[in-house]
């Protein structure tokens, strides 16, 4: 740690949120070891929340997985209390669809678990002189996905993730009110642009692209649905 980060992060008030004991402890230490004013740890988004109540913090350092609300709704939350909140996501899932809607809800900083602790005192520094931080695992997820040139059109997406939830050909055209053929013209495209070689492996490549939703294929397959 050089003395400007030390500088950037003396006299700050932060929040910390994570269900793991250690980690929280951890970051505690880091952050009064660099003389911030107020560090506050909580173990739930509930707690936090209770929290801001009575006061706002500088930095908010924030898990995705909780046990209470889901973490893309406790940045919602921090937001509508402190429209200007830094917010630094701090978590274990390297999902680039995860990873895509971290960005669509405009997180100041992205951090995998897996990265040095020290990765934390950058992500800070930088987001109190108003940049952006991504730790080197994040920004690879991010570059592999913005490097790929032909994406899925809106149309494509929509009969991907029907793909995924079961659906034929014939179904998809009712659907979405389209023939059959050119349901399977989009699917010709689709395994061209994702190089896939059946349709386990289209699917499994539009996850891990972040072309579709993971949890929303679960909730949004034919044959849950039918049970």
């Amino acid at each position: 740690m050089n003395e400007a980060q030390k500088y950037l992060l003396q006299d700050l008030s932060v929040a910390i949120v994570d269900d793991h004991a250690l980690i929280l402890e951890g970051f505690k230490s880091l952050m009064q070891g660099c003389n911030a004013k107020n560090v506050e740890t909580f173990g739930c988004a509930a707690d936090l929340i209770d929290a801001m109540g009575r006061h706002s913090f500088d930095i908010y350092i924030i898990d995705i997985g909780l046990p209470d609300i889901d973490g893309f709704e406790l940045i919602d939350k921090i937001r509508s209390r402190h429209a200007g909140a830094r917010i630094i996501v701090n978590t274990i899932h390297e999902e680039i669809w995860l990873l895509r809607r971290m960005l669509d809800k405009d997180v100041n900083a992205i951090l995998f678990k897996s990265t040095d602790f020290m990765q934390m005192v950058s992500a800070i520094a930088a987001v109190m002189c108003g940049e952006q931080y991504f730790c080197p695992g994040v920004k690879r997820k991010i570059s592999r996905y913005t490097q790929r040139i032909e994406h899925p059109s809106e149309r494509e997406t929509d009969i991907l993730r029907a793909i995924a939830g079961g659906y034929t050909s014939k179904e998809i055209a009712n659907m979405l009110f389209i023939s059959e053929n050119t349901v399977e013209a989009h699917r010709k495209r689709l395994f061209v642009k994702l190089g896939a070689r059946n349709i386990a492996d289209l699917i499994v490549k539009a996850i891990d692209r972040g072309y579709i939703n993971a949890s929303e294929i679960v909730k949004g397959n034919k044959n849950d649905k039918n049970t």
